[in-house]
């Protein structure tokens, strides 16, 4: 038995609305045509839809991240070391 949906699912928009290279939108991740269409969907379609675009946050940051051990370069992390005394 499915949930009965009360509310309608809003939509991810972040106000970022400025497209990446890969044409998904650079705040919410969400492609043209998600965005475009996000008024049409179905509560599952939209489920959908937010549970991509986590999967879009997950690998931009990562591939963020990669980019910055790169950038820092083998033997560039900085290690404290505590009193001797």
């Amino acid at each position: 038995m499915s949930q009965l949906e009360i509310f309608d699912i809003p939509s991810p928009c972040v106000g970022v609305c400025e497209s990446n290279n890969r044409g998904y939108c650079k705040g919410c991740l969400r492609s043209r045509d998600e965005r475009l269409y996000w008024l049409r969907l179905s509560s599952t379609q939209k489920r959908e839809v937010i549970r991509l675009c986590q999967q879009r946050r997950q690998r931009v940051l990562r591939a963020q991240d990669e980019a910055r051990r790169l950038q820092e370069g083998p033997g560039d992390e900085s290690v404290e070391q505590g009193s001797l005394f």
